[in-house]
């Protein structure tokens, strides 16, 4: 569990050295699989806490998740949405259940994904970009039975309207039963794809739902075929190649700036959010 709300697998990191050398400038992937909550009227979630040097993606594929942060931004994004908050320099952060959400109760399943920021743009102003279901470059398929929804770079040909600190795509691929997508990622970009509902073969192998599937990055051709449907979340970056120095809520270069994160926190240069 993260704070009461998130019942989350985490499949990356699983040490620093992968997540830099075969998942750059993807850093951590927490996975909340479907869970019906029941109703609540206090709302579950996670309470106030820091982040500086990187973004955090949330990927709402059921129930609605709310947000707010200590630069002023707040937001509420469901079934089909997508929230990108830019930490840079540092905020106070909290989500939780979207109140009405909680008070009925429901299946909820999310995934959050956090993005390393260049290191030259660790400290920009924070940001927050709340990207609607309908806000993203829709694509029907060339196989007539599935679509692809672009939420940041370019893929079928279609742009997302994400912006990123670094080239990066991400998409959420819907084959529908004995469909099949095919699509090229640049070979020198780490990629790898979440199954989120159903089963597929990526490939050749076969990969079950909530499985992930990283690419070697020894080609740039992916197909994917699915008998009875399935959704496909694809992150796709080229890599940053810079040291890593991760702690808690803190992705910097070095670990002087990690120490700098902490007094920087202590001395309220975050600003303030109520918990």
């Amino acid at each position: 569990m993260v704070g009461d709300g998130f019942r989350v697998s985490n499949f990356f990191p699983s040490g620093y050295n992968m997540a830099q050398d075969r998942l750059s400038p993807f850093f951590m992937l927490d996975y909340n699989t479907p869970v019906d909550f029941s109703p609540r009227e206090h709302p579950r979630g996670v309470g106030v806490h820091p982040h500086r040097g990187f973004e955090t993606v949330t990927f709402a594929f059921k129930g609605k998740v709310a947000h707010h942060d200590s630069a002023g931004h707040s937001g509420v994004i469901g079934e089909g949405d997508v929230q990108w908050m830019t930490a840079g320099s540092g905020v106070l952060h909290k989500e939780y259940h979207e109140q009405e959400f909680s008070r009925k109760g429901g299946v909820f399943h999310m995934a959050q994904l956090w993005v390393n920021l260049p290191a030259k743009h660790k400290m920009e102003a924070p940001r927050y970009q709340p990207i609607a279901r309908e806000e993203m470059a829709h694509v029907q398929l060339p196989d007539g039975k599935s679509e692809a929804r672009i939420v940041a770079g370019e893929l079928f040909g279609a742009k997302g309207p994400g912006k990123t600190w670094s080239p990066i795509i991400a998409a959420v691929v819907r084959i529908g039963a004995g469909g099949e997508a095919t699509f090229n990622l640049p070979a020198s970009y780490n990629s790898t794809i979440l199954l989120v509902e159903g089963a597929a073969n990526i490939n050749g192998s076969d990969a079950p739902a909530d499985h992930l599937v990283i690419f070697r990055n020894d080609g740039e051709e992916v197909h994917a075929t699915s008998a009875n449907g399935a959704t496909l979340l694809m992150l796709s970056g080229e890599p940053l190649n810079e040291p890593i120095a991760a702690y808690g809520p803190f992705l910097m270069n070095t670990h002087e700036e990690l120490q700098q994160a902490f007094r920087d926190v202590a001395a309220g240069k975050f600003g303030v959010l109520e918990d």
